[in-house]
């Protein structure tokens, strides 16, 4: 791969399609490696948007807009970082030859939909996973929950960061749920996903790294599993590595890698996997970054952004853990426009500790304005330390 001057007729051109915190930090790992960058998003001023060399606002599920620009840019290279993406668009300009799309169009296009990655994971691949019913009315939801049992879980099939996702305890959850279903979709299709619930010990993310080798083929290389915490679907700590039995991390690494071969194409993956003793279950798949993967800023030798960033150029990769480290979610805390925080000097003299404030333009009460980090000689010193930085935060009005 060469590699010229930004901003020149040599430049190599990456557009993300997507540009919240996890795609700044691989504008930012594309950059280091001499690239030009090219950020996309529905709303100005995404915290990708700040650091990349060129920034457009357009609705990306548009495919007639998402076409124009890629027109217009002339990427080398399309990454898709959201679900909400005008993906048969995306397909036919790879088939076009206009830029080769990261890790494919295809794996976009099934990933982006919870029903087309669960039917390839269990139907096609024939991967363990947890009970599922696909529901496009009220009716057929409440049939769906009946067949399927309480408790049990409703998400949207499109939708990221745990939006619009329920768990049922009994039938007159029901209604509720779906509507909230609706809400949340990153584009209502009206249809959701209901699933049984899972007695699992804890659920991991297995990022898993699809780069080329030295004679030109593809290797699969794995980080070593991280745990993470959930509430409501969205993640709020995560520590590396995660314990786990020999057997129940080869089973992992087994699942992963039969997604991800089907799914072809280079980059980073985020195979989320739930495991009680030594089985496994497949949960999802994300062909890029994943959110609990913040935590390799302070664990790998290589974070997911730059394995990311190097597998889409087609250089080396190291996984490697470097030590154990953990990251702890901070929040908005308030609904507001630009707003301020306090207590970074006494989140940073925690020991080993690290911030990321992502400067996302506009707060809420729960979104993720920013992430903790911190390594340790353990993962319980590391997720200790994560989560006194992140509570010293304050986010408050400027």
């Amino acid at each position: 791969m060469r590699i010229g001057t930004p901003l020149s007729p040599s430049a190599l051109r990456v557009m993300l399609l997507g540009a919240g915190e996890l795609g700044k930090e691989v504008l930012i790992a594309l950059q280091r490696l001499g690239v030009e960058t090219i950020a996309v998003d529905r709303y100005a001023d995404a915290p990708g948007q700040q650091v990349a060399h060129r920034a457009h606002v357009i609705d990306m599920s548009d495919a007639a807009a998402l076409r124009a620009l890629i027109v217009a840019e002339r990427p080398h290279f399309v990454v898709p970082e959201i679900e909400a993406i005008a993906t048969e668009e995306l397909v036919k300009i790879e088939a076009e030859g206009l830029a080769t799309v990261i890790p494919t169009a295809r794996a976009a296009q099934l990933t982006m939909n919870r029903e087309g990655i669960r039917r390839l994971a269990a139907e096609t691949l024939g991967l363990p996973t947890s009970p599922y019913r696909f529901a496009s009315s009220l009716d057929e939801m409440r049939a769906a929950c009946a067949e399927i049992g309480f408790p049990c879980f409703v998400k949207p099939v499109m939708s990221s960061s745990g939006k619009g996702q329920s768990r049922l305890t009994s039938a007159a959850d029901v209604d509720a749920a779906w509507a909230y279903a609706a809400a949340g979709s990153r584009v209502d299709q009206g249809r959701v996903i209901v699933e049984g619930q899972i007695d699992f010990d804890y659920e991991i993310t297995q990022l898993t790294v699809r780069a080329l080798a030295a004679d030109g083929t593809v290797d699969t290389a794995f980080c070593a599993p991280i745990g993470h915490v959930q509430v409501k679907g969205d993640y709020v700590e995560s520590w590396q590595p995660q314990a786990m039995s020999a057997a129940a991390l080869q089973k992992s690494r087994e699942i992963a890698k039969a997604v991800t071969d089907n799914l072809g194409g280079r980059g980073i993956f985020g195979v989320e996997l739930f495991v009680k003793g030594d089985e496994v279950w497949f949960s999802e798949v994300s062909p890029r970054p994943h959110d609990t993967g913040l935590v390799t800023l302070a664990s790998q030798y290589q974070s997911e952004f730059e394995l990311h960033a190097r597998a889409i150029l087609g250089l080396p990769v190291d996984a490697g853990l470097r030590e154990p480290g953990a990251s702890a979610v901070i929040y908005g805390g308030m609904e507001a426009s630009g707003i301020a925080f306090d207590g970074v000097a006494d989140a940073l003299a925690v020991p080993r500790s690290d911030l990321r404030l992502f400067g996302k333009p506009q707060a809420f009460e729960r979104r993720r304005m920013g992430v903790a980090l911190a390594a340790g000689s353990d993962t319980d010193e590391a997720r200790v330390r994560a989560k006194l930085a992140a509570a010293a935060v304050k986010p408050c009005q400027p």
